[in-house]
């Protein structure tokens, strides 16, 4: 059977993605050992060093903390850059993986297919940097509700992705339920496009991951 794509490692071919992942490869040489959380992802990553900043600064500066989010990755443009020289060198105590929204969103990969390309990623964390835990992020919602197509994808990804986790190396974390109102409506006033937080929203993540491994 052929591989899907999803696990396909590929470099994307955007000018800003090549400089951003020579800038970021330089970043992991200059702070090396000394960073002590990692965040790998797409544009809700990305996001730290916008909408985020306030709380990233807040939150996880002072831990030597790297942010290699890079806006509408899928799975196997993570996989590449992992292969390639973002983690070279380093040994952080976390990695928080938050990938997978953009596979369905922009290919319509099915929840078995995402999850595979999230496998792959765990894999090679997992044996780059055997020292270091993995806070395995439930893929946060999208749409404003239930019923779409896109909540469904992730909704059913996630049921999948859950079971990755050990509670060893590789442990779950979902914050979804602070993101939605009662009756699992997604609203402008947390995320204005129905997909990526606001600034509020990076305050609560921060607290979350914080607390997730103060209980490690």
């Amino acid at each position: 059977m052929t591989e899907h794509l999803a696990v396909i490692p590929v470099a994307r071919s955007e000018d800003w993605w090549q400089l951003r992942h020579q800038q970021k490869c330089q970043e992991v040489k200059t702070v090396n050992k000394k960073a002590k959380i990692l965040f790998l992802g797409d544009s809700i990553t990305h996001a730290w060093e916008v909408e985020g900043e306030q709380a990233w600064q807040e939150h996880f500066a002072s831990k030597h903390a790297i942010n290699l989010g890079f806006s509408g990755d899928r799975t196997e443009h993570l996989l590449w850059r992992i292969q390639n020289g973002e983690l070279e060198g380093l040994s952080p105590d976390w990695v928080v993986l938050l990938i997978g929204t953009n596979n369905p969103g922009h290919r319509h990969d099915t929840p078995a297919q995402t999850a595979a390309g999230i496998t792959s990623i765990l894999q090679e964390i997992t044996t780059r940097l055997p020292t270091s835990k993995v806070i395995l992020m439930a893929i946060f919602p999208r749409s404003r509700n239930q019923a779409k197509r896109m909540r469904k994808a992730v909704n059913e990804t996630n049921a999948i992705i859950r079971h990755y986790c050990n509670r060893e190396q590789i442990l779950w974390l979902n914050i979804n339920h602070h993101f939605l109102t009662n009756k699992g409506e997604l609203l402008e006033s947390v995320m204005p496009d129905l997909l990526h937080p606001n600034a509020t929203q990076y305050v609560i993540w921060a607290k979350e991951v914080n607390a997730k491994i103060a209980n490690k």
